[in-house]
Protein backbone atom coordinates (compact mmCIF):
# COMPACT_ATOMS: atom_id res chain seq x y z
CA UNK A 1 0.00 0.00 0.00
CA UNK A 2 1.07 3.54 -0.69
CA UNK A 3 1.92 5.92 2.11
CA UNK A 4 0.26 9.31 2.18
CA UNK A 5 0.75 12.35 4.41
CA UNK A 6 -2.14 13.43 6.62
CA UNK A 7 -2.33 16.79 8.45
CA UNK A 8 -2.63 16.48 12.22
CA UNK A 9 -2.39 20.10 13.39
CA UNK A 10 0.26 22.62 14.35
CA UNK A 11 3.41 22.13 16.39
CA UNK A 12 2.01 24.80 18.75
CA UNK A 13 -0.81 22.35 19.60
CA UNK A 14 1.74 20.13 21.35
CA UNK A 15 3.24 21.51 24.56
CA UNK A 16 7.01 21.60 24.86
CA UNK A 17 8.10 18.24 26.36
CA UNK A 18 4.56 16.99 25.84
CA UNK A 19 2.40 14.95 23.50
CA UNK A 20 -0.94 14.72 21.76
CA UNK A 21 -2.81 11.60 20.70
CA UNK A 22 -4.02 11.01 17.13
CA UNK A 23 -6.60 8.29 16.48
CA UNK A 24 -6.59 6.22 13.30
CA UNK A 25 -8.84 3.26 12.44
CA UNK A 26 -6.00 0.89 13.34
CA UNK A 27 -4.17 2.44 16.29
CA UNK A 28 -3.65 5.47 18.46
CA UNK A 29 -0.51 7.46 17.69
CA UNK A 30 1.34 9.61 20.22
CA UNK A 31 2.97 12.70 18.71
CA UNK A 32 5.72 14.20 20.89
CA UNK A 33 7.53 17.56 20.94
CA UNK A 34 10.98 17.64 22.51
CA UNK A 35 12.72 20.56 24.19
CA UNK A 36 14.73 21.00 20.95
CA UNK A 37 11.50 21.40 18.90
CA UNK A 38 11.84 17.96 17.29
CA UNK A 39 8.62 16.05 16.64
CA UNK A 40 8.29 12.26 16.81
CA UNK A 41 5.32 9.92 16.39
CA UNK A 42 5.03 6.41 17.84
CA UNK A 43 2.29 3.96 18.63
CA UNK A 44 0.54 5.13 21.82
CA UNK A 45 1.01 1.97 23.86
CA UNK A 46 3.88 0.80 25.98
CA UNK A 47 5.14 -2.66 24.93
CA UNK A 48 5.08 -3.71 28.61
CA UNK A 49 1.43 -3.33 29.69
CA UNK A 50 -0.05 -1.06 26.99
CA UNK A 51 0.37 2.12 29.06
CA UNK A 52 -0.58 5.38 27.29
CA UNK A 53 2.80 6.76 26.23
CA UNK A 54 1.24 10.13 25.31
CA UNK A 55 0.71 10.65 29.06
CA UNK A 56 4.36 9.89 29.88
CA UNK A 57 7.27 12.17 30.71
CA UNK A 58 9.35 13.34 27.73
CA UNK A 59 13.10 13.71 28.28
CA UNK A 60 15.60 14.14 25.47
CA UNK A 61 14.39 11.84 22.68
CA UNK A 62 12.71 9.36 25.02
CA UNK A 63 9.44 9.02 26.90
CA UNK A 64 8.89 7.30 30.25
CA UNK A 65 5.68 5.28 30.46
CA UNK A 66 3.35 6.59 33.19
CA UNK A 67 2.44 3.08 34.41
CA UNK A 68 5.70 1.24 35.14
CA UNK A 69 8.49 3.66 34.16
CA UNK A 70 9.66 1.87 31.03
CA UNK A 71 11.71 4.24 28.86
CA UNK A 72 10.95 4.19 25.13
CA UNK A 73 13.09 5.81 22.41
CA UNK A 74 11.07 8.27 20.34
CA UNK A 75 13.50 7.72 17.44
CA UNK A 76 13.37 3.92 17.26
CA UNK A 77 10.34 2.90 19.33
CA UNK A 78 12.53 0.46 21.28
CA UNK A 79 12.57 0.04 25.04
CA UNK A 80 15.81 1.29 26.57
CA UNK A 81 17.91 -0.11 29.39
CA UNK A 82 17.24 -3.64 30.61
CA UNK A 83 13.67 -3.69 29.25
CA UNK A 84 12.87 -5.49 26.01
CA UNK A 85 10.14 -4.56 23.54
CA UNK A 86 9.22 -1.96 20.98
CA UNK A 87 6.39 0.01 19.39
CA UNK A 88 5.91 1.18 15.83
CA UNK A 89 7.34 4.52 14.79
CA UNK A 90 5.33 6.69 12.42
CA UNK A 91 6.96 9.08 9.92
CA UNK A 92 6.19 12.69 10.86
CA UNK A 93 6.94 15.88 8.97
CA UNK A 94 7.01 19.50 10.14
CA UNK A 95 6.37 22.04 7.36
CA UNK A 96 6.61 25.55 8.78
CA UNK A 97 4.85 24.47 11.96
CA UNK A 98 2.19 22.35 10.24
CA UNK A 99 2.49 18.66 11.21
CA UNK A 100 1.81 15.65 8.98
CA UNK A 101 2.06 11.90 9.62
CA UNK A 102 2.56 9.26 6.94
CA UNK A 103 -0.07 6.54 6.98
CA UNK A 104 -0.94 3.70 4.69
CA UNK A 105 -4.06 4.39 2.64
CA UNK A 106 -6.94 4.31 3.39
CA UNK A 107 -6.12 5.19 7.01
CA UNK A 108 -7.48 8.59 7.94
CA UNK A 109 -6.20 10.58 10.89
CA UNK A 110 -8.47 12.40 13.30
CA UNK A 111 -6.85 14.49 16.00
CA UNK A 112 -8.14 13.75 19.47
Amino acid sequence: MDMSWHPIGDIADIPLLGARCVKTPYMKIAVFRTDEQMVYAIENRCPHKDGPLSEGIVHGTSVTCPLHNWVISLKTGKALGADDGEVRTIPVRNEDGKLFIALKNPMLAAAE
